[in-house]
């Protein structure tokens, strides 16, 4: 009898822990996607303009970004759940402080006090590698906890809709809001913590200049995205200023006693490699999946003429869907069939279905509803979970949390830089107003073009061997 409770009792606290977890990716979820519906609305009851209220989108994610290049490795220093519970908690505040919004400023101090959460998905990953040891174990809850990531199974849009259509755009911010308070008790109570680099002495010399370098990047591409009305010397400004603070963060990284990343670590294709493909991938796919795929739907002249909440029903819904029932299967094939294998899986099945979407689905409904589903499969439910993944398990024991600090940083970068490039594309072969789809399919084209360039660097990147179970360990196990 002492046996059984022996045996199950870690499986109870890991079923504890996993509740907290996921209570923790959907809070921050929320935040990301649930208030898409709600911009029109909030637009016109803060009496601005939707530009304006679309400003406030890119600033919560533009903080996101920033605060996830530092605190996971802040996370491993004073820990894992000490650091977790603050973003929620912090959250929580923006939460109420857009809800009482009287005016777009408040909304905007709102918006960016709720970024701070922005790295919940990677420290919640390593918070779980820290308990499951097991690859086949880890590698499924990984899965189910980064399809979060992609949507709440497309509910979060469902229901953000619904809200602001019977009780204002602020009934949203107070649904997020008590689902943050459930996930910060459920994390207070469940949550293990873990602290693999106490003592060490965190590096805020390093955060400065790399912070200022992704800031003065995401600035640039958010102006180069109003493509005709940007200010292009603006834009060469931001980048300059991106290389100049980079060039100052290498030399205080190589002269600090505790880096926030040792160049050599920045060195190592493990690094590098996968940072680019990230980069790569997101530039690749992300706008054709958020924004040309609705953009098409939408359009009365070259497109199928849909109202925008049947285009997110009709497309946003089921590709979240998808990602969030494949995520789990993907995360436990992984540490058997290969973490890389299984990438390039998704990468592949990308590519062609973007390459059949340009081709053929931006001419009919039923081919780009059912491409978006397989992007939604291969990219949400297998790219984007190995991508995250990878960050993880290829990550130096002694620093942990720098990788998939960095690699948060290169998915937003990809997001923002997709949203430059693929937009420009189709405006430059098809101009607004005119009745021809050749600027979608080039677009759709270019994309599948950088995500095949992401899968040739994929080869670049080392197999993570600690995290794999070989054949002959799985037969035995068997």
């Amino acid at each position: 009898m002492s046996d059984l409770l022996n045996s199950t009792k870690p499986a109870v606290r890991i079923g504890a822990l996993m509740t907290a977890l996921l209570a923790a990716c959907v809070a921050f979820q929320l935040n990301a996607s649930m208030l898409s519906p709600a911009l029109v609305s909030m637009a016109r009851e803060l009496q601005t303009d939707d530009a304006t209220i679309g400003l406030s989108q890119t600033m919560f994610f533009t903080t996101a970004a920033l605060f996830s290049v530092f605190l996971p490795r802040l996370s491993d220093i004073i820990g894992r759940k000490r650091v977790l519970t603050g973003m929620l908690v912090i959250m929580l505040v923006g939460t109420v402080v857009a809800a009482l919004a009287v005016n777009v400023e408040m909304l905007f101090v709102g918006r960016i006090i709720q970024g701070v959460s922005g790295p919940v998905v990677p420290i919640t990953l390593l918070m779980l590698r820290a308990e499951v040891t097991d690859p086949k174990r880890y590698g499924a809850m990984m899965g189910l906890i980064t399809a979060v990531n992609g949507g709440i199974a497309g509910i979060d849009a469902l229901a953000g809709g619904w809200l602001v259509t019977n009780h204002g755009f602020r009934s949203v911010f107070w649904t997020m809001a008590v689902v943050a308070a459930v996930a910060i008790v459920f994390v207070v109570l469940w949550a293990a913590n873990s602290q693999p680099s106490k003592g060490t002495r965190m590096d805020w010399w390093g955060v400065l200049p790399l912070v200022v370098s992704i800031a003065a990047l995401l600035t640039a591409f958010n102006e180069a995205g109003k493509l005709a009305a940007a200010n292009w010397l603006l834009v060469g400004g931001f980048i300059v200023l991106a290389l100049v603070a980079f060039a100052i963060f290498w030399t205080v990284e190589n002269r600090v006693a505790e880096p926030l990343v040792a160049t050599k670590y920045l060195r190592q294709r493990s690094t590098w490699a996968l940072l680019l493909t990230t980069l790569l991938t997101m530039t690749g796919v992300f706008a054709v999946a958020n924004g040309l795929v609705t953009s098409i739907a939408q359009n009365a002249d070259a497109g199928f003429s849909m109202e925008a909440d049947l285009a997110s029903l009709a497309f946003l819904t089921p590709y979240a869907l998808v990602g969030w029932l494949v995520g789990p299967f993907a995360g436990r094939l992984a540490p058997t069939l290969g973490y890389l294998n299984v990438l390039r899986i998704g990468l592949i099945g990308s590519i062609v279905s973007i390459v059949i979407m340009a081709l053929v689905g931006v001419h009919s409904l039923p081919v780009l509803i059912a491409t978006t589903v397989l992007i939604g499969a291969t990219y949400a439910g297998i790219g984007n979970i190995m991508l995250n993944g990878l960050g993880i398990v290829l990550s130096p024991k002694e620093n942990p949390g720098f990788l998939p600090g960095l690699n948060a940083g290169a998915f937003n970068l990809g997001a923002g830089l997709s949203f430059v490039v693929l937009p420009a594309v189709q405006i430059a072969v098809a101009p607004a107003g005119g009745t021809s789809t050749a600027g979608y399919t080039s677009a759709m084209l270019v994309g599948a073009g950088i995500t095949a360039v992401a899968l040739l660097v994929s080869f670049l990147i080392p197999k993570p061997a600690g995290a794999e179970v070989r054949p002959a360990e799985t037969a035995s196990a068997a």
